[in-house]
């Protein structure tokens, strides 16, 4: 039987000649704790430690990169905001891209957002939104009028202010609304998911890109196709929230699930069918009546007989 000493790791010969060559050569510990404790003060060589806490630091940072962790501040600094625009052309282009080509079974938070929602896209939607629908409805009225004698063109600015506060309003307070009523549905039924708040504007910021060059083409004077035009982005903007919130509000009774769902479609017509019959009304010509025959009046000199 053999001996506990014929068990014993052996080196190997080019490793022995290498030492006898250079003893003061620094070896590798592969060993256990207990054994390099033990044979620390036998053997000559000195043990090297590996420090991995920068790499361990570098590993959590670039995990927290890839996870879209927002960085944490206080409401009133400025990196606090900064983390809402921090996307870039091409975040922003595929984003319109999803809002004007919905998709059965692609949601946009899920599919477009992937958790990193921003505030750039939908405010400069809805500031260029404010101006073509005010722009357009002056050329549009311009132009409805322009065979009519009575009538002189004026720039009416009041317009772009009525557009701001109607765009701004739902772009904001709808949003605002429906995720107030979400997060109480959350807090009743505890099955049903939601959205945060960010989630919910950058939704309806961008589904209104597609009335950007519905607007502009609201310009040609054809009530035929302005109606046309406004139904087709009715059904594309409206279809991005629906397959969005569905979702969510499909996991609440049957009963409060269609009527959230019809809420969001209602308020999103009325918006569309709004605008249009404010910015761009057809001027409706009513040929005046013919003037009366003036009466004349004849006279006739009466002769006396001689």
């Amino acid at each position: 039987m053999a001996s506990p000493n014929d068990l014993q790791f052996q080196e190997f010969e080019e490793a022995a000649e290498l030492l006898s060559a250079d003893p003061q050569a620094s070896t590798l510990s592969m060993s256990s704790p207990d054994n390099t404790a033990r044979e620390g003060g036998v053997g000559g060589g000195e043990d090297v430690k590996l420090d991995l806490s920068e790499d361990e630091e570098g590993q959590e940072e670039s995990s927290e990169l890839l996870g879209g962790q927002k960085p944490a501040g206080g409401f009133w600094t400025f990196e606090y905001y900064e983390s809402f625009f921090n996307v870039d052309t091409l975040q922003v282009l595929d984003r319109v891209k999803g809002s004007v080509l919905p998709l059965p079974g692609r949601n946009f938070i899920k599919h477009h957002l992937r958790s990193n929602p921003d505030l750039y896209g939908p405010f400069w939607i809805c500031v260029t939104l404010v101006f073509s629908v005010a722009i357009s409805g002056n050329l549009s009225t311009f132009l409805s009028e322009m065979g009519n004698p009575a009538y002189h063109y004026r720039p009416q600015f009041h317009r772009v202010t009525i557009a701001a506060v109607v765009i701004f309003m739902y772009a904001w307070l709808v949003p605002i609304g429906l995720w107030g009523f979400l997060t109480w549905r959350q807090g009743t039924e505890r099955q049903i998911g939601g959205y945060s708040f960010l989630e919910t504007v950058c939704v309806y910021g961008y589904s209104l890109f597609i009335y950007i060059p519905t607007s502009v083409l609201w310009i040609i004077p054809f009530e035929w196709l302005r109606w046309t035009l406004i139904l087709v982005a009715m059904v594309i903007s409206g279809s991005v929230l629906v397959l969005t919130f569905w979702p969510v509000v499909r996991e609440d009774t049957k009963v409060m699930a269609v009527a959230t769902v019809v809420t969001i479609v209602v308020l999103h017509t009325l918006l569309a069918i709004g605008c249009k019959m404010y910015f761009f009304q057809t001027a409706v010509h009513v040929p005046s009546p013919p003037a009366p025959p003036t009466p004349t009046v004849h006279l006739t000199l009466a002769t006396k007989p001689h």
